[in-house]
């Protein structure tokens, strides 16, 4: 039997449509099986693909799962705040004093809705970060090409995996040109979702709608079938956790896609031992999807 269930994408980390990265939200979406969601997300062909079902956890307001054309991931910060706005969008769950919480894979995820209700926040889950290995770190340096030479990589574990590291400044970020199938072959030996690398503009510097930017980030997935995620959720906060370890816990503004046409804004606060990444979210398309 044909059934159909309500669709939407929405474009994440921008207020302006097709400048962010989208993500498909498929809504009351309990019928379904893994099977039928993975073939969802492989005909979506995005980034990531979601499907809202009922809590199981008397604390959550909804259930998420999350699929990559390639799988399911645990957490993933664009489609958490994509699915947020989907299921404020829709009437599926209403916020109270200004909260959401999401249940997925990775626990339960504080989602916060500022004053204005334009921008979403997603609290950071627990990571667990530690120095990739002096060769590993070499390695994926040569497979990321110039601008990396000297880079020094963490592996930051919040549910995805990101070798992360800084480098020289944001030109250095803009300038890349990995070699993708060698980034692929390092992030599946070590089982990482992919590489994040990040680096400040010069003091002062803003885009051509008069925001100012603090660093640049760019995020690389190929062995998930991403080549370059437009914009990374969870790259960010793991952005994040490294500038807080470095101690520049100051709040600031990330800005990721430009290399790939694309311009999302990433707002990161910390709050007290918490970090929150947060921008904002449209829908652009709202419909019915069949499903056998």
């Amino acid at each position: 039997m044909t059934s159909t269930l309500p669709f939407l994408q929405v474009d994440v980390f921008t207020d302006r449509p097709f400048f962010g990265n989208p993500v498909a939200v498929v809504l009351d979406a309990d019928g379904l099986d893994t099977d039928a969601m993975r073939q969802v997300a492989r005909w979506t062909n995005l980034s990531e693909t979601t499907f809202v079902l009922r809590p199981s956890d008397a604390g959550a307001d909804y259930r998420l799962r999350i699929f990559t054309p390639g799988g399911e991931l645990p957490f993933a910060g664009h489609p958490t705040l994509g699915s947020a706005r989907a299921v404020l969008a829709s009437g599926r769950a209403t916020a109270r004093n200004g909260k959401l919480v999401q249940q997925c894979e990775a626990g339960l995820i504080p989602l916060r809705i500022d004053a204005s209700g334009d921008r979403l926040f997603f609290e950071v889950p627990s990571a667990r970060v530690a120095p990739l290995a002096v060769e590993e770190s070499a390695m994926l340096c040569r497979a990321m090409g110039a601008g990396a030479e000297d880079a020094r990589f963490d592996v930051i574990d919040l549910g995805p995996v990101w070798l992360t590291a800084s480098l020289r400044d944001a030109a250095s970020v803009l300038s890349l040109n990995p070699d993708l199938a060698a980034v692929g072959a390092i992030t599946r030996r070590l089982r990482a979702t992919g590489v994040t690398v990040h680096g400040d503009f010069p003091p002062g510097h803003r885009d051509r709608h008069g925001a100012t930017l603090d660093t640049a980030v760019r995020s690389f997935a190929p062995a998930v079938g991403i080549a370059e995620d437009p914009v990374c959720g969870s790259g960010n906060a793991c952005v994040a956790l490294q500038r807080r370890a470095a101690g520049r816990a100051q709040d600031y503004l990330a800005a990721q896609g430009e290399a790939i046409g694309r311009e999302g804004r990433i707002a990161v606060a910390y709050r007290g031992d918490a970090i929150e990444i947060g921008g904002a979210a449209v829908v652009c398309v709202e419909g019915r999807l069949r499903v056998a």
